[in-house]
């Protein structure tokens, strides 16, 4: 009898020994001093303590500045941020009750991740626990059933991690490019990231521009969401910068260093890209990443690929630019069967294919131009896919999008929604100086890249409609609701390039037992471009026992 995951779980559980150690440790922050720090509320949008405060931007983009030791970080943080934290919190831990909606199976989940992360905390630095120590004493009680407060927030690091390793989710399907040299108009290095991680609409609605100035090590700029100090796009005042990519990952037997807190070391102490290798080099992961480093000191930018076994460094030759997705491109991966695999089913290579298109049709690039690639929604030659297919660079779910100009120290993120919305430029150079306190304004305003005109479009309002609708439809295939007759017809019209919404429609026909009417939806279904070869065998699964039903 094949054991479920779940099964597997409670003998994990029932066999393990070093769960109580972990549960229980504290990090040692005997060796900071602090300051408790009491916060001014100066309006409904902005809060201070000191030199740190948190302030929310015209774009709806919090902005948060933060000094001091590890421990004081995080309590500056976590007083900041406090009501918006648990507010993320919240939201993550609903979406987990959503995907697991069965008490008994919760309690087993919980147990499970108590085992699994049992050896994060000796894989992550002190000073950072330090950080994470401080951040927590401002966490939910709600939540303190999953794990004490430090350890549940050490956890929320490794989420990403986690469900990618566990699930192999890949709620992460980003899109990077550094380019350089000949491909710019000015010449200098200039990267692009979609960060495309989506949890929901309401996860996103809070991003935070973290602008860090540690007691040690270099100050940086980072784009998250509250209650996170590891980096997921980020860059310091030398000009190194940072974004992740998931990659295809083997399952590991235990939590290791979270990929955010790899990023978060490379960004405070790496002056170069050297450094950067050498950082990630020493540090054990837990699932498989691309790392996209740029650097203004090397005029360069590397791919670090790293996962639980192997270790890989993609250098572009003859060339000045650089291109990553979600699979790997080094030496070290070549024979990689799990990475082959993965090029040939998934839409990484669909996606690189089209910044090659893009790069074509798009010389000398600036950031306007820049931000135009990251916002393109078209498939290869332009073909029209569907809003929302992976196969785009634009899905339109990511949680930013960032334009990193390192040798200016200049960074453009974008107002939601998506990468939709103004991407909002910041200098670092003013950011750490006594510039920034001047006039309370930490934006180079005028540099702005305006809004894609996209967002007043129907289409725009359509693609809206159209997720609200799938939720609905999907409720359908599961439960026992009933769509009027004109739904369908009205849903697919919001999206009718997209494969989904005829896969859709015909799972609905073929519960109701309507299996001429499914066989016509899923046969739409194949004429679209498909995502992954995953997807097109469940469409053409459920075409045949449509057919064999219709006979």
């Amino acid at each position: 009898m094949v054991l479920s995951f779940l099964s597997l779980s409670l003998i994990f559980i029932l066999i393990s020994c070093g769960i109580q150690k972990s549960i229980n440790h504290i990090p040692d922050i005997q060796q900071y001093s602090i300051e408790i720090p009491e916060v001014k509320r100066v309006n409904d949008s902005t809060f201070s303590f000191k030199k740190n405060y948190l302030t929310k931007n015209k774009q709806q983009i919090w902005e948060l500045y933060i000094t001091g030791n590890p421990l004081q970080l995080g309590y500056n943080n976590g007083a900041l941020t406090q009501s918006l934290m648990q507010n993320q919190e919240k939201i993550f831990f609903s979406k987990v009750e959503g995907f697991v909606p069965s008490k008994f199976k919760q309690s087993l989940l919980r147990g499970f991740l108590k085992w699994y992360n049992r050896k994060m905390y000796l894989n992550v630095r002190e000073d950072f626990q330090a950080e994470l120590y401080g951040l927590s004493r401002y966490s939910s009680d709600e939540y303190d059933f999953i794990a004490p407060k430090y350890q549940r927030n050490l956890y929320l690091h490794g989420a990403h991690d986690i469900g990618h390793a566990m699930q192999d989710l890949m709620m992460v399907g980003c899109t990077s490019l550094a380019v350089w040299n000949e491909n710019t108009e000015d010449g200098d290095l200039l990267i692009g990231r979609n960060f495309d991680f989506y949890v929901g609409d309401d996860f996103a609605e809070n991003k935070v521009i973290e602008i860090v100035e540690p007691e040690n090590g270099i100050p940086y700029l980072s784009v998250s969401w509250p209650g996170m100090i590891g980096v997921v796009s980020g860059m310091n005042k030398e000009g190194i910068t940072v974004t992740i990519n998931a990659g295809k990952s083997k399952i590991p037997l235990t939590a290791k260093t979270p990929i955010s807190l790899v990023t978060r070391e490379i960004l405070q102490y790496a002056k170069n890209i050297d450094e950067a290798i050498a950082i990630a080099r020493k540090r054990k992961v837990f699932v498989s990443e691309s790392i996209l480093v740029g650097s203004a000191y090397d005029k360069n930018a590397v791919i670090i690929e790293v996962s639980p076994d192997n270790f890989g460094v993609y250098k572009v030759e003859n060339t000045s630019r650089v291109f990553c997705t979600n699979h790997f491109q080094s030496d070290a991966y070549k024979n990689d069967k799990r990475n082959q695999k993965h090029i040939a089913e998934s839409h990484s290579e669909y996606r690189y294919e089209k910044l090659q298109e893009l790069l074509e049709k798009n010389k000398k690039l600036t950031p306007e131009k820049m931000a135009a690639i990251l916002r393109d929604k078209s498939g290869l030659k332009g073909k029209k896919i569907g809003y929302g297919n992976e196969k785009a660079i634009n899905q339109l779910l990511a949680h930013h999008a960032v334009i990193f100009s390192p040798q200016k120290k200049l960074v453009w993120v974008s107002a939601n929604p998506y990468q939709l919305g103004e991407f909002v430029c910041y200098d670092l150079n003013e950011l750490f100086s006594d510039q920034k306190l001047k006039n309370g304004d930490f934006a180079r305003s005028e540099l702005n890249i305006a809004k894609d005109p996209f967002i007043d479009s129907r289409e725009f309002e359509d693609y809206k409609q159209y997720k609200m609708m799938n939720e609905e439809v999907q409720k359908a295939i599961e439960g026992d609701v009933l769509l009027t007759e004109d739904f369908l017809p009205y849903y697919q019209s919001l999206n009718p390039d997209f494969w989904v919404v005829y896969y859709q429609s015909g799972k609905y026909y073929y519960k109701q037992k309507e299996y001429s009417k499914a066989k016509t939806e899923f046969e739409k279904a194949l004429t679209k471009e498909i995502t992954t070869l995953e997807d097109r065998k469940h469409i053409e699964h459920y075409f045949k026992k449509a057919l064999k039903r219709c006979k």
